[in-house]
């Protein structure tokens, strides 16, 4: 699927055009049509429509385009097209074309498509694709909420509570035809759903999780083809807890949200040929039961299923329900029903085992071989009443014994019980782990390897990145992120997946987001995590450092909440997409007044810091051993530079948004501050203490003074080179701008140092210590286990923004977000032979390949259609350069190539 469809509104199908040229002998790729998301049940009245030019012909620029939407497929032609003929539009654009034509109905299904006109010539018409405007209003839903709000006997509700899956199903008939049906539902925490014996969709964990109190998520499913026509028809939803039941209950109720019991609303619309319309709602004639075979459903402790409470085709027409109870009308959760725009989880890939070892009398160890997140699927054959357990960790003690100290007081544990001597396969719904091992119990004879398989479970998004290099390690750190990024989009980013915590800190992801666009096709999933941000904001301005606020942290520093400007710009840059600017723009506003009223001092320094350079690793690994990491250094020459970068961003936004009489009130509190933080924190050629991060923020926020410059950055080499001997000292918030400073001021050798440093605190000291993701510590080998995930994104700073940006150079215009226009400019490091990277960008694939040999580059690089790449060529390149085997011109460091693919050789 191509990159393209991140600038559609989070739920498009997207179009990709080939070009033909009746009058030209031409190569061209065949026409295609790639779902992005499920396209039905949107809720955008004018949503914006982008495309994918695909052809082999050199150059080839959109000149305009012409857009067809229909309520009928047959409609789709320029003289029938009933709901937008946009007409030839003389525009380069292919990418946020907003629907401008009629007003849409509630579960409406509209069919478009497109063509273009490039200076090449006239494209066909694409395939078709669709969308379903979904139920926009809180009274286009039928029916009412139902469910159990309590406890049953055999539940407990503490801290560790056994809630168990709650199952409801109905039957209804039909007997007409079938023009079309769509399911819209909110089943909460957690659900799946059935209809006829069958799983609607491949969805697990569903839907996206939220504060519900603010927002609740519904998901659409077209479900034609799953429906009898003519009889009965049944449907069935399993509920689980999710994050609305929450994993502790009773337990710091001033810190933690709870939300309450499952609950769901369910409506079938059904269109028939006749011209007629049926909705099938939740009532109190369903019937439900919480007495079945998932006893207890947790995301911190697991989940525990007892087959011997199955109940066979609970799901389908003429299931015996009469022991089960009335379904009961519940309250409505507070949250405003919204359209799910991100994907939902899903299993994305198999992970097999790689050793299966006995640590004892019925126990046993699976390696996985690589830490992950998901569950474990299981194969199984034994007697009524036999009972295995699965206990997830993720690494080993010296005795071949799971480690569990690290995972705090989350149990981690599946269990399943056999009900009779059939072989069956066997995988949890509503709970997920992170683990590389699984310590196995209770298994009915020798388990083999081959009865286990691992299910990597994360949000439906593609990878749309590649990067490798010559060198191995910087190619194990680029996997070990891939794996820990990934295993970590769960609806939101989380900072770990394994202990009893897995919280969307904002902190975390400030520049990791960056970087990880250029891997993830995440753009749904950041634009979704702003809305989060946006609507924990309280009333006074202050915004959390938890989003959705599930733990209730309002601690008022500047770089934890200042994340949400730098996802938005992060969006915007990428994209090119200003909605996620204009939507946002008031909410950061206000919590920049907040923060100045409170915090600012009459010398405009901003005071208040929760946690400084978090993480900053000890001075040696000896130091570090055992002790608690948990240490809060707050930092007021973190918050004021900061509040300044702010500042420079506020006014590039009101830019955006033509509010250009903002502008000089955030370049006048900008200087003041500047002036502040300079006269507060310079000494003759250091900032603050000296230390690394101090140096290198007001290096990478331009605060230094020209003449001062340099001497700032010798500190920060020396404090590598001399100090450190050739290592970092940076925590979270250095360490997102130290690649990238290192190399604008011409030492990438040194950051290429950093990045393949095998020695402690390194990212291969990581690799070296068994590492297969990311630690959350530098020494998460030694710490006190109380805090060091195996698993965390937040130590990886600005290093996948380095890899894409300066190793293989690919970035966005300066003036020309979202990649129409982009630059190509990478660092040609001396101790790299070759980096190799791609990127799928919203117009097609960017690549950028070059190869050392002796004193000899040669850089392939490939440029989509309808973009202009700006190749930099190195100031090295003194000797002549050749492009496809013809010189350059003497002087033409830069050179403005269209569409194609180019060979450099110099």
């Amino acid at each position: 699927m191509k990159r393209l469809t991140t600038l559609i509104l989070l739920f498009f199908t997207m179009i990709s055009v080939a070009i033909s040229h009746p009058d030209q002998d031409i190569a061209v790729d065949h026409l295609k049509v790639e779902m992005l998301t499920n396209p039905a049940g949107i809720d955008v009245e004018n949503p914006r429509l982008s495309w994918e030019i695909i052809t082999e012909t050199p150059s080839t620029y959109q000149q305009a385009y012409q857009v067809l939407v229909a309520s009928d497929p047959s409609l789709l032609s320029p003289d029938k097209a009933d709901l937008w003929n946009s007409g030839k539009v003389d525009a380069e654009e292919s990418t946020n074309i907003r629907y401008a034509g009629e007003e849409l109905d509630k579960d409406t299904k509209v069919y478009w498509k497109v063509k273009v006109w490039t200076n090449h010539g006239e494209s066909d018409w694409s395939e078709r694709a669709h969308w379903i405007l979904g139920l926009r209003y809180y009274k286009d839903w039928k029916g009412r909420w139902i469910g159990f709000d309590r406890a049953f006997p055999w539940e407990e509700v503490s801290t560790f509570p056994t809630l168990g899956a709650r199952y409801f199903r109905d039957e209804f008939d039909i007997k007409k035809t079938v023009e079309r049906a769509t399911v819209y539902i909110m089943g909460l925490g957690l659900y799946e759903l059935h209809l006829n014996g069958q799983k609607v969709g491949d969805a697990v964990l569903a839907p996206t999780p939220t504060d519900y109190t603010q927002n609740v998520k519904y998901n659409a499913y077209e479900v034609t083809d799953l429906l009898q026509e003519n009889g009965a028809n049944a449907v069935g939803v399993m509920l689980g807890n999710g994050r609305y039941f929450t994993m502790r209950q009773h337990y710091k109720p001033y810190k933690i949200k709870n939300f309450g019991f499952p609950k769901l609303l369910f409506n079938l619309i059904i269109h028939y040929t006749d011209g007629s319309t049926e909705v099938i709602s939740t009532s109190d004639q369903w019937k439900g039961t919480a007495d079945g075979p998932i006893r207890n459903n947790n995301e911190y402790d697991g989940e525990y299923y007892d087959a011997n409470k199955e109940f066979i085709g609970w799901d389908q027409v003429g299931f015996d329900d009469s022991a089960w109870l009335q379904a009961e009308y519940v309250q409505e959760p507070v949250g405003d029903y919204e359209a799910q725009m991100n994907e939902n989880m899903k299993v994305m890939q198999d992970v097999a085992p790689v050793s299966l070892e006995a640590i004892g009398q019925d126990r046993y160890v699976l390696d996985m071989g690589q830490n992950m997140v998901g569950w474990l699927q299981m194969t199984v054959k034994g007697k009524k009443g036999d009972t295995v357990k699965l206990k997830f960790a993720e690494s080993l003690q010296e005795n071949g014994e799971l480690f569990m100290t690290n995972l705090r007081d989350a149990k981690v544990t599946d269990t399943y019980v056999l009900k009779n001597e059939e072989k069956v396969t066997w995988e949890p719904r509503f709970t997920y782990h992170g683990f590389r091992f699984v310590e196995i119990s209770g298994y009915p004879g020798e388990p083999k390897i081959e009865d286990f398989m691992g299910k990597m479970v994360y949000d439906d998004i593609k990878t749309i990145g590649h990067f490798e290099t010559s060198d191995p390690m910087l190619n194990h750190i680029y996997q070990n992120a891939w794996w820990g990024i990934a295993g970590n989009y769960k609806g939101m980013p989380v900072d770990c997946p394994q202990r009893n915590e897995r919280q969307p800190w904002l902190g975390d992801r400030a520049v990791g987001a960056h970087g990880e666009s250029y891997m993830f096709d995440n753009v749904r999933l950041y634009k979704k995590w702003l809305d989060d941000i946006r609507l924990a904001q309280k009333a006074d301005g202050a915004l959390p450092d938890v989003a959705p606020a599930y733990w209730r942290y309002y601690s008022d520093n500047m770089t934890w909440p200042g994340t949400y400007l730098m996802i938005a710009d992060m969006l915007y840059q990428q994209t090119g997409d200003t909605s996620v600017i204009r939507e946002n723009y008031p909410a950061m506003k206000k919590w920049l007044g907040y923060m100045a009223d409170r915090y600012m001092t009459e010398d405009y320094i901003v005071t208040e810091d929760s946690y400084g350079d978090w993480v900053v690793p000890p001075p040696s690994i000896e130091a570090g051993t055992g002790q608690n990491a948990d240490v809060k250094r707050p930092s007021a020459l973190i918050s004021t530079a900061y509040y300044y970068h702010f500042m420079e961003v506020m006014s590039r936004f009101a830019t955006i948004l033509g509010k250009h009489e903002e502008i000089p009130s955030y370049q006048s509190l900008k200087e003041k501050v500047h002036e502040g933080f300079h006269e507060e924190f310079y000494h003759q050629g250091f900032y603050g203490d000296n230390k690394m991060t101090d140096n290198l923020l007001p290096l990478a926020f331009g605060m230094v003074p020209e003449d001062d410059r340099q001497r700032v950055f010798d500190q920060v080499v020396e404090t590598i080179q001399i100090k450190n001997n050739g290592h970092l000292s940076t925590g979270l918030i250095g360490t997102q701008w130290l690649m990238r400073t290192l190399s604008d001021y011409g030492r990438a050798d040194l950051a290429l140092k950093l990045a393949t440093n095998t020695t402690f605190p390194s990212w291969g000291y990581m690799i070296e210590n068994g590492a297969t993701t990311i630690w959350e510590l530098w020494h998460g080998n030694v710490a006190k286990p109380t805090m060091n995930s195996q698993n965390h994104t937040m130590l990886l700073g600005d290093l996948t923004v380095w890899f894409y940006e300066y190793l293989a150079g690919i970035k966005a215009g300066a003036d020309s977000p979202g990649f129409k226009v982009f630059e190509l400019a990478p660092v040609f490091v001396e101790g790299l032979d070759s980096v190799k990277a791609s990127f799928d960008s919203p117009y097609g694939a960017i690549g950028s390949h070059w190869e050392r040999k002796g004193e000899q580059i040669t850089w392939k690089i490939k440029v989509p259609a309808n973009t202009t790449a700006i190749v930099k060529m190195p100031i090295s390149a003194t000797g002549g350069i050749l492009m496809n085997g013809e010189a350059l011109r003497s002087g033409d460091m830069e050179v403005k190539l269209g569409s194609g693919e180019y060979e450099l050789v110099f």
